[in-house]
């Protein structure tokens, strides 16, 4: 059945932007009504990040639906999608410079001083360094946002489509990269970064499988 391309842009595509911000808009008012756990710096930083990780793995998968199901306008929804893992991975990174390493400043100037900004910097910048799990997902985070500073339609005209391509193809990197980093922070208990890896694996194995199958085709014709 083919739904209209209105019923897509005026009905869908807002349905699933509200859905997006549902997870934010939770922990929002969970953190406002007490219902995080005793930890909730913890708590916000691990559903942050966790959500990064489901927005990337949804965003890798709108191309594998798009062929199996043979419904085109779900490529409509991608953009949208990554720029929610960005938002969220954005949010998750935010969360740990605050929560982590601004509250554990001393402020010999006051809180709003220049010198704020320097021991900040230096803070992270300090623990980017010294610990793992720390630089795979800063790396994993920086790797997001050339892919949303060029998702927009004047982007993908400046840069030309090859260009453009070759930049989202860092698209394929970044969950690898985010679920390394999960698996690095639980340390123990790694099943959930492990269902991650195995879906993160198997939609790369998909569009491999899928790019070798076109490659061969043009060549045996």
């Amino acid at each position: 059945m083919r739904i209209p391309d209105r019923v897509v842009r005026f009905v869908l595509k807002p349905c699933v932007f509200v859905a997006s911000l549902g997870p934010v808009s939770w922990l929002v008012w969970a953190a406002l009504t007490g219902n995080l756990s005793p930890n909730p710096l913890s708590d916000l930083t691990n559903e942050t990040g966790v959500w990064t990780l489901r927005f990337l793995c949804i965003t890798l998968a709108i191309t594998p639906l798009r062929r199996l199901t043979g419904w085109n306008p779900i490529i409509r929804f991608r953009r949208m999608t990554g720029l929610f893992a960005f938002f969220y991975g954005t949010l998750h990174f935010l969360t740990y410079v605050i929560a982590d390493r601004f509250a554990g400043l001393d402020f010999p100037n006051g809180i709003v001083a220049w010198t704020t900004v320097q021991n900040l910097a230096k803070s992270v910048g300090e623990d980017i360094y010294k610990r793992p799990f720390i630089t795979v997902g800063f790396t994993a985070w920086t790797t997001m946002v050339p892919l949303a500073a060029t998702s927009t339609a004047g982007m993908i005209r400046r840069l030309g489509g090859k260009r453009w391509n070759q930049v989202h193809r860092l698209v394929y990197a970044t969950p690898c990269i985010g679920v390394l980093h999960y698996w690095w922070l639980v340390k123990a208990d790694v099943r959930r970064p492990i269902i991650y890896g195995i879906v993160v694996a198997s939609l790369l194995a998909f569009r491999l499988y899928r790019a070798r199958r076109v490659a061969v085709v043009p060549a045996r014709a």
